[in-house]
């Protein structure tokens, strides 16, 4: 994929098409294209635990990226606003500002509608569905979904078959909280290893199905209990990129208090922080079941548009468009059963 073709997107605040600045563009093509087809080992080198644990430490933790003017440049380049920082007092590294923690009460305002779905993240978006009869129909684009849960989870590879899902793909600008999208019972929650690749376009694009390759923590909710969302079985599935060493389970009832691990048989309510990515890119996927939940009227509209000039459109030979929003935001409604 040529890194000098842009890549823009839907803003859903205003309906305008914008084009992603991608960071380390040429680099991700090289590294997708010359170094994967003719250094193979050299590929699987830069793509692994170790190397990612290194540019971490090298990009986020050495003292030159501890100086206030570096941390206020990034601030500037990155558009981050720092009026929705918690304590904009304790970034002092740049690891504490892509940690950082905000007033999502306040800036992610969420509707309380009780079988409404919302965003896990800020992110850009795509909705897509298993069934080939579908409009949205992406089949293996973006993953393969028997290897994105685990070869060795039948069960929930078959609970979510002719089903539908969101893939949603944080940039380094994003919050990287994520935060419940239902109200529900945890049934399973395991890590799946695997790789750190990136999650631009480009790469996205050259390895096929990259998402169901990196390292991963699936979480599997039952929604249909007392008090839940009411949309089936979801599958949050939270997958690393380069630089992204680990994905911490923080938990929390309310604001970031008392965070905790996730487990079996624990409750979880929407909207509430869930996990933090480490800094650099991330993906979060949702799985839903067959006729359990639809997608908000926009998203769709928007992933079908002609006059967005998407990298995954040019890739994959279709019309694959992403709209940005924000977490807890609305991105569709649990459907009734009988």
């Amino acid at each position: 994929m040529n890194p000098c073709f842009p890549h823009q997107y839907i803003d859903r605040s205003d309906g305008m098409i914008r084009t992603e600045k991608l960071l380390a563009d040429k680099t991700i093509a090289l590294l997708y294209s010359r170094v994967r087809e003719n250094a193979s080992l050299l590929f699987r080198l830069l793509t692994g635990s170790l190397t990612t644990d290194l540019l971490a430490c090298f990009h986020y933790d050495l003292p030159l990226y501890r100086h206030d003017k570096k941390i206020r440049a990034m601030i500037r380049d990155l558009g981050i606003d720092m009026d929705e920082v918690l304590e904009p007092e304790s970034i002092r590294t740049v690891r504490d500002l892509f940690e950082r923690k905000i007033a999502y009460w306040k800036t992610r305002p969420m509707a309380h509608a009780p079988r409404s779905v919302v965003s896990p993240c800020d992110a850009r978006v795509i909705p897509g569905s298993f069934d080939e009869t579908d409009t949205v129909f992406i089949k293996e684009k973006f993953f393969d979904m028997e290897e994105l849960l685990g070869r060795d989870k039948d069960t929930w590879r078959r609970a979510f078959e002719h089903g539908t899902y969101a893939v949603f793909r944080l940039t380094p600008d994003k919050y990287h909280y994520n935060h419940m999208p239902v109200t529900g019972r945890v049934m399973d929650v395991y890590e799946v290893r695997g790789a750190y690749h990136s999650c631009n376009p480009s790469a996205v694009i050259e390895l096929v199905t990259p998402y169901s390759k990196n390292r991963r923590v699936v979480t599997v909710i039952d929604t249909d209990v007392p008090g839940g969302t009411g949309a089936g079985l979801v599958a949050m599935v939270e997958i690393v990129a380069l630089m992204i060493g680990d994905i911490a389970q923080v938990y929390s009832d309310f604001a970031y208090d008392y965070p905790r691990d996730i487990r079996p048989g624990d409750t979880l309510l929407k909207g509430q922080p869930k996990s933090l990515f480490r800094p650099g890119s991330s993906t979060v996927v949702l799985l839903f079941q067959k006729d359990r939940f639809r997608f908000s009227e926009d998203l769709m509209e928007n992933v079908g548009r002609k006059d967005v000039q998407s990298r995954f459109t040019k890739g994959f030979g279709r019309p694959l468009v992403e709209t940005d929003l924000c977490v807890r935001a609305d991105i569709g409604r649990a459907m009734e059963t009988d």
